[in-house]
């Protein structure tokens, strides 16, 4: 089962780097200037900087968030194998 989880996760890291790859193309045919507006100021940056940095903003934000939901629910499990171990221990010569 860890070695489907591996495939599954290169599978998922080359999808991600190919829309990155096509993203920076994008980018780069897109050699306009766009006006961002801060809260406090403004500038001026390349389309091709902007959706760059939305995209790895978003990437890293989900990543992030998924670290977060993997690591909260390995815990849930942890804690329900420690309790299930204490409740067999318990329990004398029952069948299993």
């Amino acid at each position: 089962m860890d070695k489907r989880l591996g495939v599954k996760a290169f599978f998922i890291t080359v999808v991600v780097a190919a829309l990155f790859i096509v993203a920076l193309a994008f980018g780069a045919r897109n050699e306009q200037m766009v006006q961002i507006n801060y809260f406090i100021a403004q500038g001026e940056f390349l389309l091709s900087w902007v959706l760059a940095a939305t995209f790895l903003a978003g990437f890293v934000i989900s990543w992030l968030l998924a670290l977060w939901v993997v690591t909260k629910q390995k815990f849930a499990i942890r804690q329900l194998k420690q309790r299930c171990r204490r409740l067999q221990s318990a329990e004398p010569d029952s069948e299993h």
